[in-house]
């Protein structure tokens, strides 16, 4: 492997010599493309550090936590997993955000303390995030004392070197996304009285003309820089469409960025270091709790160098643009990846509170189980598109591929019917030769081939944050094995005889080869049901890293370390199929005819 990614790196070095060759032909889209990727490869091969730093955006606390919190939590919960399963020192950072002229009004309207307020709703948050086994290493709150010395900390160095003035805004400002607007963001609608308002083009919401007195962040000074460094690094921000949305958004002017708000309207939040008249702007105060996890401003060196943000698209401005135009005012490194997922819909629509059609991620995870949501989730989940959400959904998916897809194949190899012995069986290389000749068929070697590169193709899509193509790749070599097994028909064979004895044992011996690959790399997706398959067929906490997906060592000639051992306590069912909750009514009544003749 290792051989391979150096021998690709070197390519690519070729490439970009090749590319700026004076008499080299422009290379068709697809080569240029494929290179793209060796480069975004490069990027995680040559660096030997092992430490790695995943965060989700801090979710702001003016209402309960949604489908979406979940779903950006379950993301970098995964690469967070796939991380440590790899060897690295992973850190995760997730929290809340609570600050914000929105809060003071929302606590305002509740009657109570802002800081109360504050903390019921994050409290929300941990509790969903407990119950869905969201396995952070550190929650951050913007109301934290460390917060704010990070925060006070990295205005003074924007202030001392002159990036941050005293001036004036005036403009549009949207209290619902805590943004300021161009007049070009800005358009005509009608609120729910008929009453002509201007809202955001972009989120739907009110904006207000704002003139006010505050301090102004030369933003305008960095576009160029911000060009630099995203065509230097085209891997960025990824998914590729939301790369090209952000070089889009630099092809324009960037104006100064009003960065304060005065405290007589605002005072729930972070006051100006020597200007007690202002209140730090919401996005800048919440931005720096990334940098407030890492240990700045003393010890964050080592983290801050391998930092990974997760957020969805309708913040991405805020971190493509603002974020990295503070990080390269501070002189601070900007983030290796910002990967950018898409929304939820539900049945084609946005969520909303007037449409009463917010989904509740806890009742959901009660419903289906935590691994179930977390699977469909990240099965379903497209990051560069918004996907739809309905219960019948969740219910059809998690039957199909993890209740009689995974769980049938595994109960097919561990039944007592099947299995009587309860022990990982021999393997036969008569029946099953490298060299086509024995039992085996063409599909079975084919479905071979396929399960020894899935590791590497499933690493390729988690380091890529395409998450539902691991799993369509992982599920896609399920159905072989399924296949693998009906095809052969263990069931059908002669004990008696030797020779179906052997065939017997190595077509089980080759299905749970197959699911322990299966099993080790569903681990950043499904922690419990990865946990339930491979105890089950018996492999210990201690071979369930990356470093164990060696498929079918005796195939290749080589010991098997789990040849003979006992499989593990039957436990039942991997996952239990889920009935509709209309199941009952749906079920055709007995006609009177059929009735009486009972």
């Amino acid at each position: 492997m290792r051989t391979l990614l150096l021998s690709c790196v070197r390519s690519y070095k070729a490439f970009h010599r090749l590319q700026h060759s004076p008499c080299c032909f422009p290379l068709p889209a697809v080569t240029r493309k494929r290179f793209t990727v060796l480069r975004c490869m490069s990027t995680h091969v040559c660096k030997e550090d092992t430490s790695y730093y995943i965060t989700t955006p801090i979710f702001y606390v003016n209402a309960s936590p949604h489908l979406g919190h979940l779903y950006s939590a379950a993301i970098a919960d995964c690469l967070h997993r796939y991380k440590l399963l790899k060897g690295f020192n992973s850190k995760f950072a997730t929290g809340t955000d609570e600050h914000g002229l929105k809060i003071q009004q929302a606590a305002e309207a509740a009657g109570k303390d802002p800081l109360q307020f504050c903390t019921d709703v994050s409290l929300r948050f941990k509790h969903l995030f407990s119950s869905c086994n969201i396995s952070y290493t550190d929650y951050i709150r913007t109301t934290e004392l460390r917060h704010r010395e990070a925060v006070e900390h990295f205005w003074s160095v924007l202030w001392n070197k002159g990036l941050i003035y005293k001036g004036s805004y005036e403009g549009w400002y949207s209290t619902q996304d805590e943004s300021f607007l161009t007049p070009s963001q800005v358009g005509d609608a009608f609120d729910s009285s008929g009453k002509e308002i201007k809202v955001s083009l972009e989120s739907g919401h009110k904006v207000d003309w704002m003139m006010e007195e505050n301090y102004m962040f030369r933003l305008s000074a960095f576009q160029s820089q911000l060009l630099d460094w995203l065509r230097g690094n085209p891997c960025a921000i990824q998914p590729e469409r939301f790369y090209h949305a952000v070089l889009q958004w630099l092809q324009s002017d960037l104006p100064d960025l009003s960065v304060s708000r005065q405290r007589n309207r605002l005072q729930w939040g972070i006051p100006v270091p020597g200007d007690l008249e202002q209140t730090i702007y919401v996005w800048l105060d919440a931005l720096v709790n990334y940098l407030t996890v890492a240990g700045y401003p003393e010890t964050h060196d080592k983290w801050w160098s391998v930092a990974h943000h997760v957020v969805g698209k309708d913040i991405l401005k805020f971190h493509a643009i603002y974020w990295p135009s503070f990080l390269l005012g501070a002189g601070l490194p900007l983030p290796k990846t910002i990967y950018v997922h898409s929304h939820w819909t539900v049945r084609g629509k946005k969520m909303s509170k007037s449409l009463g059609n917010v989904v509740d991620p806890i009742e959901c995870s009660q419903m289906f189980t935590t691994d179930g949501m977390r699977y469909f989730l990240l099965r379903q989940g497209v990051p560069d598109a918004d996907c739809d959400y309905t219960d019948d959904k969740v219910r059809k998916l998690l039957n199909a591929e993890l209740a009689d897809s995974l769980g049938g194949l595994l109960n097919r190899c561990t039944a007592p019917a099947l299995n009587p012995g309860q022990a990982y069986p021999s393997f036969c290389s008569q029946s099953f030769p490298r060299d086509q000749g024995g039992r085996a068929v063409a599909e079975d070697y084919h479905m071979l081939d396929a399960v020894k590169n899935l590791p590497s193709v499933v690493e390729e899509h988690y380091e890529s944050m395409h998450v539902y193509k691991a799993l369509e790749a992982i599920i896609a070599c399920v159905r072989q094995t399924n296949g693998f097994v009906q095809r052969h028909k263990p069931w059908n064979l002669d004990r008696g005889k030797s020779k179906d004895q052997q065939w017997l044992e190595t077509v089980i011996h080759v299905t749970l080869e197959c699911l322990r690959i299966y099993g080790t790399l569903l681990q950043p997706v499904v922690p419990e049901i990865s946990n339930k398959l491979l105890s089950r067929i018996g492999v210990q906490p201690g071979e369930r890293s990356w470093g164990n997906t060696d498929f079918l060592p005796k195939f290749q000639g080589k010991d098997c370390p789990f040849e003979g051992r006992a499989l593990g306590s039957d436990f039942g069912v991997l996952f239990s199929r889920l009935e509709s909750p209309n199941a009952d009514k749906q079920k055709p009544k007995p006609t009177k005819k059929a009735a009486r003749s009972k």
